[in-house]
């Protein structure tokens, strides 16, 4: 099995769709990797040579951000902007839509689900007419 960047790549698949498996790297950015580093990208990962993964592996550490260092750079970031206390860290910080999208209806994903409004019931006539004990 393939490891690049700390990720088991699926073995039976396209090299360009394998690569995808790792957090940072989509489809066009995985068929320009491959194309760099003289790979075709229909080949699966089970038929690559070592020699082959590991032009990859070197290619993807040198050039790109991904993974752990990524992740840690979109988090610090999304806690840099409500540190500052711009509109878009509130958004983040209250759980809402970031980018200007409507909340009125919609909105679900970042709301989470609906919390129900209580409804109170009206006392019914025959609880109202039971006797009461006096005195207990």
């Amino acid at each position: 099995m393939a490891r690049v960047a700390g990720v088991d790549l699926p073995r039976e698949k396209r090299g360009e769709v394998a690569i995808t498996y790792i957090y940072g790297i989509g489809r066009a950015m995985a068929r320009r990797i491959l194309t760099q580093v003289n790979v075709d990208p229909g080949k699966r990962v089970k038929a690559w040579t070592d020699e082959e993964t590991a032009r990859i592996r070197d290619l993807i550490e040198r050039e790109h951000k991904v993974e752990g260092d990524l992740r840690r750079e979109i988090s610090m970031n999304v806690k840099r902007l409500m540190d500052i206390g711009c509109y878009r860290g509130i958004r983040h910080r209250r759980g809402l839509p970031v980018r200007g999208q409507r909340t009125h209806t919609n909105a679900r994903t970042r709301k989470g689900p609906r919390k129900g409004v209580m409804v109170k019931k009206k006392p019914t006539a025959a609880a109202a007419a039971a006797p009461r004990k006096a005195g207990a």
